[in-house]
């Protein structure tokens, strides 16, 4: 199914992990550029600017192509215009395709073409079904979906959650208010079994290049789960959907279960990830912590905006200095001194990064212009010679 060449994908990983041990200081400029030269790899940009550069000017280009086949037929008229989002869906399909054989991978040109392509599939299916949303969220689900399988294109697969919760939505929104009533708990109940799922994909992961797409669906079940039953959330849409009026000095139904669900689930992802050392983890609890207290603002003015600004910022001050205090001192697990590895897979592959590293290398010989003189204690201690 994947187009790309899995050697490359590989190489990928390791020039990676690569760039992490340097920053880190664990190994030197020669030897990461040594990895990078014996490891070959795809035509990328690593640089998010100039990335999106290439991405501006695949846009154009796509839409170049677009604008030219629409221009000899627009003599089809109304017939076109049904028919033409389903053309410029094929030629994003076919210039991603043509993109990836000559080894164009998260680019910038091949990220215009995929996404594109996504796109015009969902305008087309709209224009079809005469926007009917489940069957757009379908075919937007699919189309992501094998876009991310054929290419490894972590958007796409940000596409297919977005899409896959979208047709969960409008699904239960085929049962009429019963569907709208349960929606919130079966989103929870769908966003914790993908989470387990996918934590279960990664503890057995086996292809590297599978890891960020695994990590991404990860992290999106997290805020989802969260935003299921958020109070906020869930009053909202009782009164969108549902068209319920809320008078003062009522509430929505199971009011006590949304309050808990809002202000223990931050908590718990906030013990957890300190638990585990889940970076990712550990900045969702942050937000999920802050969007809880929106969500009680919302509703409940106890204090002025100024006041409560103020006591807010002196307490978070107050929990950032003694834990400062308290870690600083810390060489392991939970500590406050500077990561020298973000990435806590840096060594998911060392053994084949140790070989990339000294590929070539010739042992016993000794580098050129070292201060070290081996043998005759020649240098700073005595040697076989007895001698300074």
């Amino acid at each position: 199914m994947i187009v790309h060449d899995k050697n490359l994908l590989n190489n990928v990983a390791l020039v990676e992990e690569a760039d992490t041990l340097k920053s880190g200081g664990f190994i030197s400029k020669e030897q990461k550029d040594l990895i990078k030269k014996e490891l070959p790899v795809f035509k990328s940009q690593s640089n998010l600017l100039v990335r999106l550069g290439f991405f501006l000017l695949g846009s154009f280009l796509y839409s170049s192509m677009c604008s030219a086949i629409s221009l000899v037929a627009l003599s089809g008229e109304e017939f076109y215009f049904k028919i033409c989002f389903y053309i410029f869906a094929v030629i994003g399909f076919v210039g991603s395709e043509m993109l990836a054989n000559r080894k164009y991978y998260g680019h910038g040109l091949d990220d215009a073409f995929i996404l594109g392509g996504i796109m015009n599939v969902g305008v087309a299916i709209a224009i079809t079904t005469d926007g009917y949303e489940l069957v757009i969220a379908v075919f937007v689900a699919i189309a992501s979906f094998v876009m991310y399988r054929r290419y490894l294109h972590l958007l796409s697969l940000l596409v297919f959650c977005l899409a896959a919760s979208a047709v969960l939505f409008y699904g239960l929104f085929e049962f009429g208010a019963i569907g709208k009533t349960i929606l919130p708990f079966i989103a929870m109940l769908f966003a914790a079994g993908f989470y387990f799922f996918t934590k279960k994909s990664i503890d057995n992961l086996t292809q590297v290049y599978y890891y960020k797409g695994l990590l991404l669906a990860n992290s999106f079940c997290l805020v989802l789960f969260y935003l299921s039953c958020n109070y906020l959330v869930v009053r909202e849409l009782s009164v969108l959907l549902l068209d319920n009026e809320i008078f003062p000095g009522t509430d929505i139904p199971f009011a006590v279960f949304f309050y808990a669900f809002t202000f223990i689930v931050p908590v718990l992802y906030l013990v957890q990830a300190l638990r585990t050392k889940d970076r990712i983890m550990l900045w969702i609890s942050f937000l999920a912590i802050g969007f809880s207290i929106f969500t009680i603002r919302f509703y409940y003015s106890v204090l002025p905006i100024e006041t409560a600004l103020t006591l807010g910022g002196l307490v978070l001050f107050t929990i950032a200095y003694f834990s400062i205090r308290k870690l600083k001192e810390q060489e392991s697990g939970l500590t406050f001194k500077p990561d020298r590895i973000k990435n806590s897979d840096a060594f998911l592959n060392a053994e084949a990064l140790i070989v990339a590293s000294t590929f070539g290398m010739k042992p016993g010989v000794k580098p050129e212009n070292s201060p070290m003189e081996f043998g005759g204690g020649g240098f700073s201690g005595g040697g076989s010679e007895g001698n300074f």
